[in-house]
């Protein structure tokens, strides 16, 4: 009964129940966009370093993040190649170059030079082609969302990288840069020319630890075993790295606060529309008083309410929420609704709905209900 008394009452005035629908439908849209754009963000400063399978990095000393890089010596190397505990170490190169389209421009690309043999640090979702092809001289993988930038259309285009030839022959699918400038992944000796390194030079050693070492075990030995280095283990430097991008620069903290007041703007909005809702059925809850209804059960109806009202709302924002990601996607943009943050808004919005109903139960509760028989 107080379920159908409730609904009823949303659907009494159908212009209302539109507007209070709308109010949560846009705050639900704000939330998820925004809180979109901040996970797709913090996700594509670190994809590189979270799909790798090497636990332990080594860099140059004094490094901060996964794209501004230095050189490390051959020495660096080897000696790494002697420290106990380690299963594999590969070398890779990550640094900018130019790229000029086959019609003529330039674009500056992130290079990512690895070992197509143990492919610590290949590409993924790999749609056409295949890393074996990435041995050729001359070769890379480009991602299929960059091919306009870059002036391709797909496998087999060839432009220049740094004056030298390079011929596509993997496609990637989603492999997102959160710079302008889209990852290119070579081989290693193929990354070495296009960046203009020196014969052994790298700018990150990935390491692997044997059975029943951990990362950290063999991090730590590497830090004592050689010098001028900086050892993370791959946690480690996601973290470094996505505390360089977030709270070091303008970008970073230009999305967090946009995330911020995403949620405190559409919390304000659902808490105005729905008070307002509240408010304008005085008439009816009064009439509810003057026939004897207890408190109690005026609040049931309201928490119902408000509780459809976020039910209908959330529904159809996140579907235009997930409408405006795919269509983002296709722009180039990096927003990501995760299955975690997409839960989350849901019991927020229910949050909401209801906190706004019950901060108007106060003045309902409290109405006269000769208000009813005054005509008020």
């Amino acid at each position: 009964m107080t379920i159908r008394i409730a609904l009823r009452n949303l659907l009494h005035d159908r212009v209302r129940l539109a507007v209070t629908l709308t109010g949560v439908v846009f705050a639900v849209v704000l939330i998820a966009v925004q809180g979109g754009l901040f996970v797709g963000f913090t996700q594509a400063t670190t994809c590189v370093i979270d799909n790798t399978e090497a636990e332990v990095w080594v860099a140059s000393r004094g490094v901060r993040n996964f794209d501004v890089t230095h050189p490390l010596p051959p020495s660096k190397f080897h000696q790494i190649l002697g420290v106990p505990g380690l299963a594999r170490a590969e070398r890779i190169i990550v640094r900018f170059a130019n790229w000029k389209k086959p019609a003529g421009g330039r674009e500056s690309v992130e290079i990512v030079g690895f070992d197509p043999g143990s492919g610590l640090a290949r590409p993924w979702d790999v749609t056409t082609g295949g890393l074996a092809a990435l041995r050729l001289p001359d070769t890379v993988a480009v991602d299929k969302l960059y091919f306009h930038k870059l002036g391709i259309t797909g496998a087999g285009d060839r432009a220049e990288i740094g004056d030298r030839r390079a011929r596509v022959v993997a496609e990637t699918s989603g492999i997102r840069s959160f710079t302008t400038s889209p990852y290119v992944f070579a081989s290693y000796e193929n990354a070495l020319r296009y960046t203009g390194m020196a014969d052994g030079e790298c700018t990150y050693v990935l390491a692997r630890p044997v059975p029943g070492v951990t990362a950290e075990a063999l991090a730590e030995t590497i830090r004592r075993q050689v010098r001028d280095v900086d050892v993370f283990t791959r946690e480690e430097f996601a973290g470094l790295t996505r505390h360089y991008w977030m709270f070091t620069t303008g970008a970073g903290m230009a999305l967090l606060i946009a995330a911020s007041l995403g949620l405190v703007v559409g919390g304000v909005v659902v808490a105005q529309t729905l008070y307002a809702t509240t408010m304008d059925h005085l008439p009816e809850f009064g009439t509810l008083r003057a026939m004897g209804a207890p408190g109690a059960y005026i609040h049931r109806i309201i928490v119902i309410q408000a509780v459809a009202a976020a039910l209908v709302g959330y529904g159809c924002g996140i579907a235009i929420s997930f409408f405006l990601v795919d269509l983002a996607a296709r722009g180039g943009a990096s927003i990501v609704l995760p299955p975690t943050l997409s839960v989350g808004l849901f019991f927020l919005t229910v949050f909401m709905c209801v906190t706004a109903g019950l901060v108007s139960i106060r003045k309902v509760t409290t109405i006269d209900p000769a208000m009813v028989f005054r005509g008020a």
